[in-house]
């Protein structure tokens, strides 16, 4: 009679361990590169309070100026402002735009901007009169704490205080979500891996004992 044939104990194992590892590689890496390319985070300061605090960590999506559009709140850096440090501000105008301040009403191309977001206190009073026009490829800026924040007014002898899209780093997330997936999705991927390298070593040593040979039989 044929006899049975063993499938290799431990294969299972082996199989199932190594596409675990891979897998695990593979979604770990992707998610750490899609971490580390797409986002970081910015430290606020009291110039955008009351949208953030002061010492709030805000989580900022990596994008170039030309994705920039009015109202974003954007981590920027020019070389000739702030020490050459990134600072966190509001995008009140873009090239082609008309501001006014006066009469404590913004308005932009003739239209009032509400600004819920703007501390309120003083704001009124602590904005003087303006009448800019961005120039083209640049943007102008303010921080939602108007009484405390050195930002596009201070600077109107410069290119009416406009800084170039170009200087921008990212814009502020709403939510935290996306990064706090990916960086679950990391964890995932290395749990998986390791998962999948306990499995591979069991499979192995379930292997080699199997092929040992056992003691000697004594007549």
């Amino acid at each position: 009679m044929q006899k049975n044939r063993r499938r290799p104990i431990g294969r299972g194992l082996l199989i199932a361990g190594t596409i675990l590892v891979a897998l695990g590689l593979v979604t770990a890496t992707g998610a750490l590169v899609a971490l580390q390319t797409s986002y970081t985070t910015a430290t606020a300061r009291r110039a955008m309070e009351p949208t953030y605090r002061d010492g709030d960590r805000v989580p900022i999506e990596k994008i170039g100026g030309a994705a920039v559009r009015r109202g974003d709140v954007v981590l920027y850096k020019v070389p000739n402002r702030y020490g050459g440090l990134p600072v966190l501000q509001r995008v009140i105008g873009l090239g082609g735009d008309h501001i006014v301040f006066a009469d404590g009403s913004l308005t932009v191309n003739g239209r009032t901007v509400r600004e819920p977001y703007v501390k309120q206190a003083h704001a009124r009073l602590s904005t003087p009169d303006l009448d800019v026009m961005v120039p083209p490829g640049r943007m102008f800026l303010l921080g939602d704490n108007r009484e405390n924040s050195n930002d596009s007014r201070y600077f109107l002898s410069e290119s009416s205080g406009t800084v170039p899209t170009a200087a921008v780093q990212g814009r502020a997330l709403a939510s935290g979500t996306a990064p706090v997936m990916l960086g679950l999705t990391v964890v995932l991927g290395v749990l998986c891996a390791v998962g999948g390298g306990i499995c591979v070593l069991a499979g192995r040593r379930t292997r080699l004992a199997r092929a040992s040979p056992g003691p000697a039989a004594f007549a």
